[in-house]
């Protein structure tokens, strides 16, 4: 009788944290990473030596969150970033907090020093979640090696779901270095995080019956929209119900601004039209927009004829700001779907009639005559050589609104900006993050000088990665909307908002991009042009009208009718 050996048990694969964190983020798709290394990611990076993943260091970690932030928005994938422990970990806040003001999907991920080191002022030492807490969807510490891939994998998860956001993993360096076993992928199961994944259908129908019954309706659309993916959608049911379409900042590109139902931006510094029109509409139509306080103006008064219907993913943002008389929570494309099965087109004559002659009266405008270079007059060159094509990333401040005011964006994810924490800043490193996203594509930072003052630095980084960023400064020498503030409300008293700005174009060849300087207005179109044909990142600092205010404007506290600047809209008529 011959004896069988039973074959032994294939002894588990172990491999360090470390391997473990790049495995996931391979798993989970991950293609780009941004992020600057140190002491205790050092593991980490080793292991990313061989990963199959592109990694984009920039000069400082605010501008890696920048980047990961621009490369999520353009592509609607999760953006991640890398930092080390201590000021790597607090260098991310200020992107962590600006990602999570626009409900932008991104994993950040910090070192941190070891666990029995962990609350002893060690070096470099930080209490990262602590800090991050209120700037983050979720965060959380890995004090166990075997929960690393999954913490990570809930990471990706709780980011991209839901009203997305910034989730941050703090991973201690003795987690990325002890050696794990290797066990299959197990489905994220969250028992306190539920995603509403169906729309209520009585909601919906009391909804489309007042849509259908309307005479005056708007829809006000915000970033929700582009995030949803439901532009398509949108577009649909405003032209099978026939409704204008207004647009927060961060709304813009959800409907073509070309089509005759855009009213483009409302707000404090939107468009007299889109304004008269919320104030006097009897239907107000809100998708993935949160009632903030740049677009309502005086709450009391806002839209105060209008029955409101707010469609929202995120059941906290629902009548958080304005009470909700048909509150329907839900994705935005799926909302909107089921709304397209209900509601009937309306021509609604008298309601265009007025619209159209708000749109005669009030357009954008601004002195086409003046010998000095208006910051419009640049943007508009801008428009017509790109043909409204490029992806347009901005800075905070009145640059930010000209642009919002005077480029027309013909689709979603074509406008990349700061909206609710305004961080000024965001231009370049945001411009980078992008044209890293879109290979081929014409990228296209519009920046205030003060604003790239702050993260110039970064030109190194697309320099070094032969990233062919264009720049186009519109420099007053000024803080230029504190400025008009200061005008407009303190007497003209110009405290600390005027800085001495270096050359920047001698700054841009200096880090071994092309510098551009324009201080005649016969000279913008031809700078333009050079920029668009440039391969390298390009630097063009106009000189512009030093005192141009953005109007309309809508003061603090006032009513979105009343707003300042509509005489001299008819002065330049």
């Amino acid at each position: 009788m011959t004896e069988t050996t039973a074959p032994s048990p294939a002894k588990p694969i172990r491999k360090p944290g470390s391997q473990i964190i790049v495995d996931t983020l391979v798993e989970q798709g991950v293609e780009v990473m941004f992020g600057y290394l140190g002491g205790v990611v050092l593991p980490l990076f080793d292991k990313l030596y061989d990963a199959p993943i592109r990694f984009i260091i920039p000069r400082h970690e605010q501008g890696g969150c920048h980047m990961a932030d621009a490369y999520a928005r353009a592509t609607g994938k999760v953006g991640v970033v890398v930092a080390t422990s201590g000021p790597g970990a607090t260098n991310l806040t200020t992107g962590l907090a600006t990602a999570m003001m626009d409900s932008i999907p991104l994993v950040a991920i910090t070192g941190q020093v070891r666990t029995d080191l962990i609350g002893n002022d060690a070096f470099q030492e930080a209490d990262t979640t602590g800090i991050t807490r209120p700037i983050t969807k979720h965060n959380s510490i890995v004090k166990d090696p075997n929960r690393l891939a999954q913490t990570i994998r809930e990471a990706f998860y709780i980011a991209s779901t839901g009203r997305p956001g910034p989730v941050l993993v703090d991973i201690p360096v003795d987690m990325q270095v002890a050696e794990i076993e290797v066990k299959p992928a197990e489905p994220v199961n969250l028992p306190g995080y539920k995603v509403r994944s169906r729309v209520h259908n009585r909601q919906i129908s009391l909804a489309a019956e007042a849509i259908n019954a309307s005479q005056k309706p708007i829809l006000y659309v915000g970033g929700g929209i582009i995030i949803a993916n439901a532009a398509a959608e949108l577009s649909e049911l405003a032209h099978k119900a026939n409704i204008p379409v207004t647009m927060t900042l961060l709304g813009l590109g959800s409907i073509d601004q070309g089509s005759e139902l855009s009213l483009d931006m409302l707000g404090m510094h939107g468009s007299a039209y889109a304004n008269f029109a919320v104030q006097e509409c009897d239907l107000l139509i809100a998708v993935g927009a949160r009632f903030d306080d740049r677009v309502t103006g005086k709450l009391k008064t806002f839209a105060s004829k209008a029955k409101i219907i707010h469609i929202d993913i995120d059941p906290a943002s629902i009548a958080k700001n304005l009470p909700a008389d048909i509150p329907v929570v839900g994705d935005a494309k799926e909302t909107l779907v089921e709304l397209l099965r209900e509601v009937q087109h309306r021509d609604r004559p008298e309601w265009f009639a007025q619209i159209a002659e708000w749109k005669k009266k009030y357009p954008f405008r601004y002195d086409k005559r003046a010998h000095a270079i208006k910051p419009q007059f640049v943007i508009e060159e801008i428009l017509r050589q790109t043909n409204g094509d490029a992806t347009i990333v901005t800075g905070v401040g009145q640059h930010q609104m000209w642009t919002a005011q005077f480029y027309r964006f013909k689709r979603p994810r074509q406008f990349i900006t700061s909206g609710g924490l305004g961080t000024m800043g965001f231009g370049l490193p945001a411009a980078i993050g992008a044209q890293v996203a879109l290979p081929g594509q014409t990228v296209i930072d519009i920046d205030g000088d003060s604003s790239f003052n702050m993260t110039m630095n970064e030109l190194c980084t697309a320099v070094q990665y032969e990233l062919p960023v264009k720049v186009c400064i519109i420099n007053n020498g000024y803080m230029g909307m504190v400025r008009q503030w200061q005008q407009l409300f303190y007497g003209k008293r110009y405290s600390c908002s005027s800085l001495k700005n270096p050359d920047f174009a001698t700054v841009a060849r200096a880090f071994g991009a092309v510098g551009m300087t324009v201080t005649e207005k016969k000279g913008v179109a031809d700078a333009v042009a050079a920029m668009l044909a440039e391969t390298h990142p390009c630097v063009v600092d106009f000189h512009v009208d030093r005192e141009e205010n953005v109007w309309p404007m809508v003061p603090a506290g006032k009513s979105l009718h009343e707003m300042n600047g509509l005489d001299i809209f008819e002065s330049m008529a």
